[in-house]
């Protein structure tokens, strides 16, 4: 039997009663995942520098409060690329969210959307554009890439304007994929391979490990179809996406897929401010600035840290996105301080939809929410467009 979303919900509302920031979150997924799957998602490349350097980076300056201000009404709207959202965060893509939760990227949809804000679909993904579309109403964007069959990419812009996707977001960070050592070491393909150190692992999970033996396995749903002859499982459709991935993909290229998408368009995975002036020129409509999340060039350095040269540089001729190493409503308004119009998260939400699904995702947006806003109030801010760099210092060193 079906057990409604609401109910389904409900039961993962009770288990959050004492996750009161973004680390509980993460606790509680770690305890509730099998370790395979949660050093996957809480992991990064080689060893982990870039990743540590994005949460650090928040740390080296000071929120700096104005007094005596009327702060009984503080405004968390923003707009992106034309969108008008909520609060000033959007959700990041991030791969096969089914991998955390079997609903996956459709609880993320959900929860965004009664959040008021923009979840971006991966290309990746483990549920499809028009099923993701159809669960949601709230604005989205689908990630993509420029892979070498440009029929594939076409067909993605047409099933995206036909599905009412608002934006596309090219990542452009992944020439070649990042070595994960916590996936290497932890053995982790797709899917799952069964061994003795699997089945110990999934018998102390059982409920992960019950969810994932009764619904359909997860596979790459936007290559669906692609997989070697005779088979559409997600090994097969990952071998395919592999073949995909151009090291040589130039200007060009994103020039190309600006003119054909004809609408509104972010890249992601930008660190230096002359990429982030040539894409702009190019007709970019917003920048993310983004190493991945540590996941790909490790030694990078933080996304934090190469914000306000960009934004230097881009003005307000684009939207200017920080991505990477928001844990706190302090780590978003800092980043909106120091010039971004928005930031992006994807493992607070990964934390939360990998502690209780549907809820748990909501759970994450909502502390991000309450506590963006007290911490605007503390400091003396009554909305997003009022934060600039006389809120933040550099830390002086002790």
């Amino acid at each position: 039997m079906q057990i409604p979303v609401s109910l389904r919900r409900a039961r993962g509302t009770s288990r959050l009663a004492g996750a009161h920031n973004i680390a509980d979150l993460r606790r509680l997924a770690q305890r509730r995942l099998p370790r395979v799957m949660f050093e996957h998602m809480d992991g990064a490349a080689e060893d982990e520098v870039t990743l540590a350097r994005n949460a650090d980076a928040f740390q080296r300056y000071d929120l700096v409060p104005r007094v005596l201000v009327d702060v009984s009404a503080v405004d968390l709207s923003t707009t992106l690329l034309g969108q008008a959202i909520d609060v000033p965060f959007v959700l990041a893509p991030t791969g096969t969210s089914r991998f955390f939760h079997h609903d996956g990227e459709l609880a993320v949809a959900r929860a965004a959307a009664r959040a008021g804000t923009i979840y971006a679909l991966s290309a990746m993904g483990s549920t499809s554009i028009e099923d993701v579309a159809a669960a949601s109403d709230g604005p989205q964007w689908f990630q993509i890439y420029v892979w070498r069959d440009r029929a594939l990419v076409r067909e993605f812009f047409s099933r995206c304007r036909d599905a009412g996707y608002e934006a596309l977001c090219l990542t452009v960070d992944v020439p070649v994929l990042g070595r994960r050592e916590r996936d290497l070491r932890n053995g982790f393909t797709l899917p799952p391979q069964i061994t003795a150190g699997t089945v110990w692992d999934a018998a102390r999970h059982p409920r992960w490990t019950w969810r994932y033996l009764r619904t359909a396995r997860p596979t790459l749903a936007n290559v669906a179809g692609r997989g070697a002859a005779g088979h559409d499982d997600v090994v097969s459709q990952g071998e395919y996406v592999n073949t995909q991935f151009d090291p040589a993909v130039m200007w060009a290229d994103l020039e190309w897929m600006v003119e054909a998408w004809d609408g509104p368009f972010a890249i992601k995975g930008v660190l230096r401010p002359e990429d982030a002036e040539r894409a702009v020129s190019l007709g970019v409509g917003a920048v993310v600035v983004s190493n991945h999340g540590g996941r790909q060039l490790d030694q990078a350095p933080a996304a934090l840290d190469a914000l306000p040269a960009i934004v230097d540089v881009v003005g307000d001729r684009a939207d200017v996105i920080l991505d990477g190493g928001i844990r706190r409503g302090t780590d978003i308004v800092k980043a909106l301080a120091l010039g971004a119009n928005a930031v992006m998260i994807g493992r607070p939400y990964l934390y939360g939809l990998g502690a209780a699904g549907e809820a748990g995702v909501e759970h994450a947006l909502g502390i991000l929410r309450d506590e963006t806003r007290r911490s605007m109030a503390l400091a003396g801010a009554t909305s997003v467009a009022e934060l600039d760099g006389r809120f933040v210092q550099p830390r002086r060193s002790d």
